[in-house]
């Protein structure tokens, strides 16, 4: 098992630069499916999500190259219905095969995804919308059977702008015959990236980034390359690090705005922010003021960067109300925090931040991914040293973590511990 040592109080100094959107480039690869055509994604982070969805598209059938920077996918081979248990377990995203395989195979078999405990992330958006679609369903013993006789255009009305049943619904309907509405659609930057991935590939489609897209079906499509965009999610992570720490970081190689929410909310409490054309130079100095925070579907404040946000809250005057929308199980994290020093007190989908906190180093766990992002943040934050545990967690989100922040002057050290425990190994629903 492996932890961070962190020693804190020193100011972040210095520029990094953000990898490639983790959330974008899951599925791309998915959609790699689609196409007998070979596909090359690159700006692609090396992090476990993505050496966990090559080993989907491997099991599938798909042939998955990952280099330094690029991942190279051929799906053009015999394709298998079917993903793992195993692997799937592993990472909720995996449910957007479903509806690649769908449109290319007729079936799919999916087992009910895992991921992080963050509270039921609903499929019924996903398999309402392909249904819609002439998709027959149902369920046994933990996995969902999709098949059709020919997918065909339909108005689908989402009764929640779900990313993943968005994406699912998109590339399903691609190869649809006639026209797809998606009413009530995501409107996430990483919509628009799939939109353009899938345009390239000879899809018709309008709309993307707005609440209704239209996509015109196709009878095949072909292979792309295409770059991922830069991950705002690791973009945020960073700019909050510089202020919590009271440093000075310039962020590269972003859109600001896609940020825009968070930004905002980042000067109201008090942080210094220049935006150039795709860099942010984030300064903290301290005396930092309280906000209200409500985390909403973007172009609302993301709910993966509400930890991060709560971190930097505990350290300003007064008390900030943060009331999460989107995922009900986000402030798992609260307790852990409040060991190292914070008052966070948790009601249903709102946390009082009580500000004004001294940390102090101690011992905590990451119970899942951006949570453990943000318990570094509060280290890197506090006097003392904290071990930060189940970092594995981390690990299927940020490309070289400890190695940027490192670059930054952080003194932050993964370090090997022996353990007779073996539930590490094992990944939970979470």
């Amino acid at each position: 098992m492996v932890k961070y040592l962190i020693n804190g109080g020193f100011p972040l100094v210095g520029s990094v630069r953000i990898s490639g959107a983790k959330n974008s480039a899951l599925k791309l690869m998915a959609a790699s499916l689609l196409t007998t055509g070979k596909v090359t994604l690159h700006n692609v982070p090396l992090i476990n999500d993505v050496f966990t969805m090559a080993d989907v598209l491997r099991e599938i059938g798909a042939d998955v190259t990952i280099g330094p920077d690029s991942v190279e996918i051929d799906a053009s081979g015999e394709l298998h219905h079917t993903t793992p248990y195993e692997l799937v377990r592993k990472m909720r995203a995996s449910i957007v095969v479903m509806g690649p395989l769908l449109a290319r195979l007729h079936r799919a078999r999916i087992a009910m995804p895992g991921g992080c405990n963050i509270g039921p992330r609903q499929i019924n958006f996903h398999l309402s919308g392909l249904e819609k679609l002439g998709a027959r369903i149902n369920a046994d013993h933990g996995f969902i059977n999709v098949a059709t006789n020919g997918l065909t255009g339909d108005v689908i009305s989402l009764d929640y702008p779900s990313v993943g049943a968005t994406e699912n619904v998109m590339m399903a309907a691609c190869m649809a015959r006639g026209r797809t509405v998606i009413e009530s659609a995501a409107r996430e930057p990483e919509i628009i990236d799939l939109a353009k991935f899938l345009s390239s590939m000879g899809a018709n489609i309008s709309g993307a980034g707005s609440d209704t897209i239209i996509i015109e079906g196709v009878e095949e499509l072909g292979g792309a390359t295409h770059t991922v965009i830069p991950d705002r999610i690791e973009a945020g992570t960073f700019m909050v690090a510089a202020a919590v720490t009271e440093g000075e970081v310039e962020v590269e190689g972003i859109n600001p705005l896609d940020l825009e929410i968070f930004i905002s909310k980042l000067r109201a409490v008090g942080v210094d922010i220049k935006e150039f054309d795709h860099s942010v130079r984030c300064k903290g100095e301290g005396g930092y003021s309280s906000v209200d925070i409500s985390t909403l579907p973007h172009p609302g404040f993301p709910t993966d960067l509400q930890a991060p946000m709560i971190v930097l809250l505990s350290l300003a005057r007064g008390h900030s109300i943060v009331t999460e929308n989107v995922f009900e199980n986000r402030f798992g994290f609260v307790d852990e925090l409040n060991r190292l020093g914070a008052s966070v007190r948790v009601s249903g989908h709102h946390a009082v931040v009580h500000g004004d906190s001294r940390l102090e180093g101690t011992i905590v766990e990451a119970p899942d991914l951006r949570a453990g992002a943000a318990l570094v943040l509060a280290a890197l934050a506090a006097s003392g040293t904290t071990e930060v545990g189940r970092i594995g967690h981390i690990d299927r989100g940020y490309e070289s973590f400890e190695q940027k922040l490192q670059g930054l002057g952080a003194d932050i050290q993964r370090v090997e511990v022996e353990t007779n425990d073996r539930s590490h190994f094992i990944a939970p629903f979470n």
